[in-house]
């Protein structure tokens, strides 16, 4: 599952404004995986240039500006796997629910027996109701290095390692339990969250969105179309200093202007993958009207996933989807679907 994975995952955004005041926006998803993968191979790229792209975002004669299909399509690409929630059993840290974990990746926890306890369902059969931590372990510390000797442990099962640590709490700003490297977040299920940063500037009584495309090197999502800044919300950090580090990271930005971004809001999705509960850098930018970037988003697949969410909620926000639109409060809502907390 994605931002609130079992594999849930939960991502942050953050939307900027030039020439205006700035805009910043938190996005919480949760991801989680239903089988293993001996390795991660880097995805293809995407198939589609910047000639493709602005093509179909200026085609105005198509007339489908009221069909919010389009848009429910990308939302339920995020939430995905959802009839697959039952495989997952509740990970647990002081009586807390923290994340979800596939019933047949448990089977890879019980050799670390003196790390996490395994306990069976209600009935008494051998059937596991949900997984805790060792009662040894009591301080965020210790859990955290005993967690990540199993990361090691478990190899090729975790492919992936950033060696970057996301904090592992049942709710956002609530206590940490313990921090769990990033690439082992869809595995367990946690909840994990991100910036996004949507820039944008008004000129002539018209907004233009800057949209990046990634490199065709990039491990994940290559060549997929993306928000001017994102990332992953680590532990130790704030959004707002998240987001200042991404923009000098991925885009340049200084942080004489990225400090004026304003939090505007959130959304969430729940992803689920494989075993999972799912959540260079940027090649170029291209400036493109608002309503051309939302053409792209209604028509195509461009977009990495979650920046759709993103982007349909700045829609909503401006005043570009009509209320009287069939669909217009389902879709609003839907923006939330994941936990959201």
């Amino acid at each position: 599952m994605a931002a609130i994975a079992t594999s849930f995952s939960a991502a942050a955004a953050a939307v900027a404004r030039r020439r205006s005041p700035a805009h910043i926006q938190l996005v919480a998803r949760r991801r989680l995986p239903f089988c293993t993968a001996a390795s991660a191979a880097p995805a293809a790229a995407a198939g589609f240039s910047w000639a493709d792209a602005l093509r179909v975002a200026s085609d105005t004669g198509v007339g489908d500006e009221s069909d919010l299909s389009g848009y429910f399509q990308k939302v339920d690409i995020c939430n995905r796997g959802l009839d697959k929630k039952g495989q997952f059993v509740e990970f647990l840290v002081e009586d807390q629910v923290v994340g979800y974990i596939h019933k047949g990746f448990t089977q890879h926890l019980r050799d670390f027996h003196d790390v996490f306890t395994i306990v069976s369902g209600h009935n008494g059969n051998s059937n596991v109701g949900h997984v805790t931590l060792h009662p040894s372990l009591r301080t965020p510390e210790d859990r955290t290095l005993a967690i990540g000797d199993v990361i090691k442990g478990l190899g090729e099962l975790i492919p992936g390692i950033r060696n970057e640590l996301y904090p592992v709490t049942s709710s956002y700003g609530m206590p940490v339990y313990f921090s769990l490297e990033r690439a082992a977040a869809p595995y367990f299920g946690i909840k994990a969250y991100g910036v996004h940063m949507n820039g944008y500037i008004e000129k002539d009584g018209e907004k233009s969105l800057w949209i990046g495309k990634r490199s065709d090197v990039k491990q994940t999502y290559p060549g997929m179309l993306d928000h001017l800044v994102a990332g992953g919300l680590p532990y130790g950090i704030s959004c707002k200093e998240n987001i200042i580090k991404e923009c000098e990271e991925e885009a340049g930005i200084p942080r004489s202007m990225s400090t004026n971004a304003t939090s505007v809001g959130a959304v969430s999705y729940m992803d689920i993958d494989g075993f999972r509960y799912k959540n260079g850098e940027v090649d170029s930018f291209r400036l493109i009207p608002v309503s051309h970037a939302a053409n792209i988003i209604r028509r195509t697949n461009f977009f990495k996933a979650n920046c759709n969410l993103v982007i349909i909620d700045f829609l909503f926000r401006h005043g570009y989807v009509d209320p009287d639109c069939n669909g217009y409060l389902k879709l609003l809502t839907s923006l939330r679907g994941g936990d959201c907390s």
